[in-house]
């Protein structure tokens, strides 16, 4: 069939150790992501988003070294969702407005009382596009100002404008 697949994903969070041995929760992680790696069609006109848990840039968190082994930026977790990306052929639709030596934040912790003055947060959420999509995308934006409710999720919505 032809048309545009849409496709919202939930990757799992994978606990706080960044270890496949000794924490399911992060081997859960990891199964997850090679399988979507495995299950990649590039043939296919997609755009996926969702909450992919992974900041894969070095400014998608606010200290990069700080952050290089806490799960959701650490080496493996990038490797696996930039080869998700590879394989299915995927832009990613943020940085595309945004280049990658800016920060960008969607999620920030709840364990901050001001979030917008430390500004320590992440790029979890994600919108990404077959390539051939990327010309019919005319803006990308990060609604901060839902992080001010009254009772707020750690994430701001994200969203796409096309042709």
């Amino acid at each position: 069939p032809q048309g545009i697949y849409l496709r919202n994903y939930y990757i799992p969070a994978g606990g706080d150790i960044a270890c496949e041995i000794s924490n399911p929760k992060f081997a859960h992680k990891m199964n997850y992501l090679r399988k979507l790696i495995h299950n990649a069609n590039p043939h296919q006109q997609q755009i996926i988003l969702g909450d992919f848990n992974v900041a894969p840039y070095e400014h998608d968190v606010w200290s990069h070294r700080q952050l290089i082994d806490v799960v959701s930026h650490t080496p493996q977790e990038v490797d696996a969702l930039n080869e998700f990306k590879r394989v299915g052929r995927f832009c990613d639709i943020a940085r595309e407005f945004t280049p990658p030596s800016d920060k960008l934040y969607s999620w920030w912790s709840y364990r901050n009382k001001d979030w917008e003055k430390s500004n320590r947060g992440r790029r979890l959420d994600h919108i990404w596009c077959s390539d051939n999509l990327k010309i019919s995308i005319t803006n990308f934006t990060i609604h901060k100002e839902y992080r001010n409710f009254n009772k707020p999720s750690d994430h701001v919505p994200i969203s796409i404008e096309c042709l």
